[in-house]
């Protein structure tokens, strides 16, 4: 572990990640702002992945490994996000979450 650095203090800094990222989902209205929402969530799962695996079972690196493997898949998730913002934008202008319920009709 840190020194000088509980598993508390980690994992209450993951918790409030998590939770900024979810209020960031819930309240904005441009989709990139979500997106990075999102990536945050993500990443703070990742965090406590790597902490609580290297907290209970220090010589084993299973936390890792799904770390990796939520990284990828993050990685992956973002580019397909930004390949689609990116064409509604070149459609109707904007990136807003509203303007794109006119995708519907």
């Amino acid at each position: 572990m840190i020194p000088g650095i509980s598993i508390y203090e980690i994992l209450t800094l993951t918790t409030v990640l998590f939770f900024i990222g979810v209020y960031g989902f819930i309240t904005r209205k441009n989709l990139i702002s979500i997106l990075i929402s999102v990536e945050l969530i993500m990443n703070a799962s990742v965090i406590n992945f790597v902490i609580i695996n290297k907290y209970l079972y220090p010589d084993m690196l299973q936390g890792v490994i799904f770390s990796i493997f939520i990284i990828a898949v993050a990685a992956a998730e973002a580019a397909l996000a930004i390949s689609i913002i990116i064409n509604l934008y070149r459609q109707i202008s904007s990136v807003e979450v509203k303007d794109t319920e006119i995708m519907k009709y």
